[in-house]
């Protein structure tokens, strides 16, 4: 027998280089999708724990492997209700159409309102239903074409029933109606669930189709005395049936207890902390029902939330302050409320300012108007310190309030000499407008030339129609000038300021009247009309007009900056050095006279000066000043000789009697040697706001632990100095939304309501000053609504202007000088009450094409 010897070749390079590629792409392939694995299985125990999309926990990322390589080659998603497994390409698409659309028999949504049925589409005739084969379509979605794990089969029939029943519920079809009882004609109505019927019927198995289509035929006889409305009721009785045959609940999308039980209690704090925004009554509007059932949570009680949980949120939060007011060796107490004018609101604010930065709210007072003087002020303010710290007063280190400094403030300061009462500075620089709106005669002409202007060109009617044509063709809308009652001028400059804007953002329009046919008619029988064409013409007019404007406007931008920045005492003098460079400035560029100006500003400034001011100037580090060796040394040559005066005796008031010579001994030490160059930057030290692009101190508590740390050699005038830096020079803090404020003044006199309101008041507050956030949200909804139009507010009342216009840079004529006046600037964003308007007409005007009442 002949033997065939064969011998084998070896394999060439490049089928080795083949192979190695082969492989090493399979690598990349199992590495690839290993790590696609790995990244859905972390995504979904995160979900698992709150914190992801519903649907993982019902979906499983699955790692199928070649059987061949034993090497991963794909992902799947399993259905954990089902076993059906999907491609992982897509988890979140797959989750709709799987679950949410009732692909899965065995998962259960809730059920959708009877007004979103859609009534059925007829039928198709018997005879496209007789054959499984016609009927049947295979239809194999993306995410399963790769496998042969999912072949989803449904039949026209099948479909057109599942179209029928919107709802989720998945019961067995119920007879229902015999129409004969009802009606004399039969009308075809099909009635069926979502999973129950043909589509859930295997494709092989005929005779059961065959059974369930006879089904069907019978229930086209069949009618529902309430037409397609009662499809949702329909479904809800199936449910009922099928939960009282089978009490097992079918799987569905739940959270954990502690899940559940931490969304509720960031719902509470959301609610407590919009503070009367969000009413208790609206817990229970059926909207916000169905939104928790839908988001898998249990529907809350407005009782509950105004009752127990309140309770328990203010115990809380009383607590959490009252700890940190103990830690604290003493405070400052801020008094805001006394001064806000509006007899409506009467809710004063009582904080408590802590050394390390830290601001507590304590309690509200609700004076509604009565028994507001300075002896119930001074009574109030003392009950607050003795509530807080007992017979320990010695650690209210002193007192910020809004107004009494003449009276309450300093009766307290006189019975307690460790005190130290300051004037709230946001209130002294509003003060001071008001101060030039009565002392300055510019003020006072301008005043009289505007409302001559103003009443002329709103109340003469065919001015009127003629000045809003030229404000619709100048700037796209047409608006009253806005005019304040003369009674309140005296009281209120704001509501004037906002007139002086609308004829400044007018101007152009202004001019455009007098060119008018109308005007020049009537010039000739109105001597008003020719003194105000006149005044119009003047470039004086408008110089002194601007002028006003922009002095209020300088304070205002300087008083909303104390506002937020909330400066403390040691920052005073500097402030009001800052303003008087301004002012000077201001006189400069529109030739006014600085003398009257300038006794304006020095009478307010000694209204709220306190030696405090200077003081804490001079301890404070952060005040230091580098001379010509390298020291540094506090700023004494920026103070004036009485100045220097306040300095010595506050410091002997606040210590001991037998302290103050060496307290003195140490301020002169103190005077000459300064403080180490080293902490004096560190203290010094600034870096840049990324949200306002302001330059901001690294550590504000520096000043103060530097004299309690390093400094220690200073014993007697230390303990002055930590007491004084931390002190706040303004009362501003928490303000209380106008819903809570519109409430408490109807339902004052109710004892219970007062109870929650105060523990409403006290749980807002108490967030809103641990997150530094001092805004208001109707300050905010005001902002958001108003420019989201392209419109911004005024600053002291309604009225809606753009936001920039090249049409503001304008120029004047007259016949000795060209005057270019600047008008364009943007109003502060704030709302004022509408009692401040006076308006002479109702008729209508356009705004950007659409008509609107007059304000």
């Amino acid at each position: 027998m002949a033997t065939t010897n064969t011998t084998s070749s070896p394999p060439t390079q490049a089928q080795q280089v083949g192979d190695t590629s082969s492989v090493s792409a399979d690598e990349m392939t199992a590495k690839s999708v290993h790590k696609r694995y790995e990244g859905l299985v972390m995504v979904r125990t995160k979900a698992i724990k709150g914190k992801g999309a519903w649907y993982w926990a019902h979906l499983e990322p699955m790692l199928l492997h070649n059987t061949d390589t034993g090497l991963p080659k794909a992902v799947k998603l399993r259905c954990s209700l089902c076993d059906a497994v999907f491609s992982a390409s897509n988890p979140s698409r797959t989750a709709s159409e799987h679950l949410k659309r009732g692909t899965c028999p065995n998962f259960n949504s809730l059920a959708k309102p009877i007004s979103s049925i859609s009534p059925p589409p007829p039928l198709q005739n018997s005879a496209s239903l007789a054959s499984p084969s016609s009927a049947t379509t295979h239809y194999h979605r993306k995410r399963s074409s790769s496998s042969s794990l999912i072949t989803t089969q449904t039949t026209t029939a099948a479909a057109t029933i599942a179209r029928a029943n919107t709802s989720s519920y998945q019961v067995a079809p119920l007879t229902i109606v015999d129409p004969s009882r009802f009606c004399g004609e039969l009308t075809t109505v099909v009635t069926t669930s979502s999973t129950g019927g043909l589509g859930s019927l295997p494709h092989h198995h005929p005779h059961q189709y065959q059974q369930q289509h006879q089904q069907l035929q019978q229930q086209q006889h069949l009618i529902l005395s309430g037409g397609k409305e009662d499809l949702g009721a329909l479904a809800m009785l199936e449910d009922s049936v099928k939960k009282l045959k089978s009490p097992k609940t079918s799987p569905g999308p739940s959270l954990s207890k502690t899940q559940i039980d931490c969304a509720l209690e960031y719902l509470a704090d959301w609610v407590y902390e919009s503070c009367g925004s969000v009413s208790f009554s609206s817990l229970e509007h059926p909207k916000f029902k169905a939104f928790l059932q839908q988001v898998g949570l249990p529907v809350v009680s407005r009782r509950e939330f105004a009752g127990s949980k309140l309770d328990l949120k203010y115990e809380d939060a009383k607590a959490e302050s009252e700890a940190r007011i103990r830690d604290a060796m003493f405070f400052q107490i801020a008094s805001d409320g006394w001064k806000s004018g509006l007899e409506e609101e009467g809710l004063v604010n009582m904080t408590v300012n802590l050394p390390n930065g830290t601001s507590l709210y304590r309690r509200a007072v609700f004076a509604n108007g009565v028994g507001g003087g300075p002896k119930f002020a001074e009574d109030v303010l003392w009950e607050t310190i003795t509530g807080i710290c007992g017979n320990a007063v010695q650690r209210c280190v002193g007192i910020v309030a809004d107004k009494f400094k003449s009276k309450a403030m300093i009766n307290l300061e006189n019975q307690n000499h460790w005190m130290v009462n300051l004037s709230c500075q946001f209130q002294g620089f509003n003060s001071l407008i008001k101060d030039f709106s009565k002392e300055l005669p510019l003020f006072r002409s301008v005043g009289e030339n505007s409302f001559k202007l103003a009443n002329f060109i709103n109340n003469t009617s065919q001015i009127r129609s003629s000045f809003h044509k030229c404000q619709l063709q100048e700037y796209g809308y047409t608006a009253l000038i806005r005019v304040p009652l003369r009674e309140l001028e005296r009281v209120n400059f704001g509501p004037v300021y906002a007139m002086l804007e609308d004829i400044l953002n007018s101007a152009r329009a202004l001019q455009l009247v007098l060119l008018d046919e109308v005007y020049k008619m009537v010039s000739m029988e109105d001597p008003v009309a020719r003194d105000v064409a006149e005044m119009i013409r003047d470039g004086g007019f408008w110089n002194n007009l601007e002028a006003v404007h922009s002095l209020v406007k300088l304070i205002k931008e300087m008083a909303q900056e104390i506002e937020s920045e909330r400066p403390l005492v040691g920052q005073c003098l500097p402030l009001w050095d800052e303003l008087r460079a301004k002012v000077k400035d201001w006189c400069s560029k529109y030739h006014i006279v600085e003398a009257p100006v300038e006794k304006v500003i020095e009478r307010r400034f000694k209204k709220n000066y306190h030696p405090a001011w200077a003081a804490a100037y001079i301890l404070d580090p952060l005040y230091l000043i580098r001379d010509t060796t390298g020291k540094y040394l506090p700023p004494f040559k920026c103070l004036t000789p009485e100045q220097e005066k306040d300095v010595d005796k506050l410091i002997t008031r606040l210590v001991l009697r037998e302290e103050a010579h060496i307290a003195l001994m140490e301020l002169m030490k103190w005077r000459t040697e300064g403080l180490d160059p080293v902490y004096a930057r560190a203290v010094q030290m600034k870096e840049r706001d990324r949200f306002t692009g302001k330059m901001r101190i690294v550590n504000p508590q520096s000043s103060r632990l530097v004299w309690e740390t390093y400094l220690t050699e200073f014993k007697s005038l230390g303990k002055v100095a930590v007491r004084l830096i931390f002190l706040h020079a303004t009362s501003c803090g928490f303000k209380c939304n106008w819903s809570l404020l519109r409430w408490v003044s109807a339902h004052g006199h109710s004892r219970a309501g007062m109870d929650k309101a105060q523990k409403l008041l006290f749980i807002a507050a108490h967030s809103k000053l641990e997150r530094r956030d001092l805004s208001s949200d109707e300050e905010k909804d005001a902002e958001l609504f108003a420019s989201a139009n392209g419109f911004i507010y005024s600053s002291s009342l309604p009225c809606l202007e753009p936001k920039s216009n090249p049409k503001y840079n304008l120029h004047f004529f007259d016949k000795h000088r060209t005057k270019r006046l600047l008008a364009d600037r943007p109003p502060e964003g704030k709302i004022c009450r509408s009692k401040d308007l006076q308006v002479p007409f109702h008729g209508t005007t356009t705004l950007e094409g659409h008509e609107t009442k007059a304000l």
